[in-house]
């Protein structure tokens, strides 16, 4: 399902190395064995902290521990439920965590494309599809690009506590802008969980009157939740048709529903999110920050609570995942990471 097929001139991306299932399969069980997060569950979050710094260095990265301390966040709660968490508010006086960022060595100090994915998993959910699907992608991705050529610098991270509010992005994106730049983000949220049946897939409340072409393509479809969605702004519409083309290249089992968010990067683009409720859907992960910091980004999903049952929920297990489909989110992810459109060809899209 499509609703702009259209690719960039001159767009093709660079060959990887085919991703292995059996591997992202395995991730997704190590990490999802239990819940993670600082709060509610240390001992799972430590111990998954550690598998992926292990994995990101046996696959020749260089990964750096950044702690972050810090008071008097606006954030939500990661206590369970099929609420979306940004409807559960709440002021964090204090928290400490980590994320995990990771550079192949001699790939330089230039501005880098970020490919990322949040650790932590609410409380009581091993969550599977949210996030150890995104994680899994990520690890698979650091070794296919480890094997690949690199024209360009790229950077992996790992992100903690954004079931709390985004926490551990917000971080990273600060000091990621401020240690070379970032002129792109991947964000994987939510993206190992597919359902062909009619109906399986739901739209947030106002989203048809917002976005009708999008909201006609899923009905289209028959409102089956077979599709990866691709969220974007005019600043990463490029990366966005890249990421569709490559993801129709690695499998026609996968096809990506492209969705423009109408906002400006930028503190404005933040700002008119709470005049207009229905778009706070689509800055819900670990892109936000970079948008808000003008910084073009894409969303990678699943639509999370809008299709899975087990959003947030105990049985968000390994076993309720598509590999076939997750390995194909990967190569695309991959070759749209060694891709990613220029600037210059960036401010020439069409909206």
């Amino acid at each position: 399902m499509t609703n702009d097929p259209t690719t960039p001139p001159g767009s093709a991306p660079h060959a990887v190395p085919q991703p292995d299932t059996a591997r992202l399969r395995r991730h997704v069980e190590f990490l999802a064995a239990e819940p993670r997060g600082r709060l509610r569950a240390p001992r799972g979050m430590e111990r998954a902290e550690t598998y992926v710094h292990d994995q990101l260095t046996a696959a020749g990265w260089l990964v750096q521990r950044r702690p972050f301390d810090v008071r008097w966040q606006i954030g939500s709660t990661d206590r369970p439920g099929h609420r979306a968490l940004a409807l559960k508010p709440r002021l964090h006086r204090r928290l400490r965590g980590a994320n995990l960022v990771a550079t192949l060595p001699g790939s330089g100090n230039g501005p880098a494309v970020v490919v990322g994915a949040h650790l932590d998993s609410v409380s009581g959910s091993p969550g599977a599809d949210d996030n150890a699907s995104g994680v899994a992608v990520v690890l698979e991705t650091a070794r296919l690009l480890a094997e690949a050529p690199m024209p360009a610098r790229v950077v992996l991270a790992v992100f903690d506590m954004e079931e709390l509010g985004l926490i551990g992005a917000r971080q990273a994106a600060r000091e990621l802008a401020a240690d070379g730049g970032v002129r792109g983000m991947l964000c994987l949220e939510s993206v190992g969980y597919f359902a062909d049946e009619l109906g399986t897939q739901k739209l947030p409340a106002g989203f048809e009157r917002v976005f009708p072409e999008a909201s006609a393509a899923v009905r289209a479809g028959g409102h089956r939740g077979d599709f990866t969605l691709v969220v974007h702004r005019r600043s990463s519409t490029a990366a966005a048709r890249m990421w569709q083309q490559a993801a129709a290249t690695a499998s026609p089992s996968l096809p990506a529903l492209l969705l423009r968010d109408p906002r400006p990067d930028g503190p404005l683009g933040l700002l008119i999110g709470l005049a207009v409720p229905p778009l706070n859907h689509l800055g819900r992960s670990d892109h936000a920050p970079f948008w808000n910091r003008g910084i073009p980004a894409l969303m990678l999903t699943d639509t999370a609570n809008f299709r899975n049952p087990h959003y947030h929920r105990s049985t968000d297990v390994p076993r309720t995942l598509d590999y076939d489909r997750l390995t194909a989110v990967t190569a695309a992810t991959a070759l749209t990471a060694l891709s990613w459109p220029e600037p210059e060809r960036l401010a020439g899209s069409r909206p």
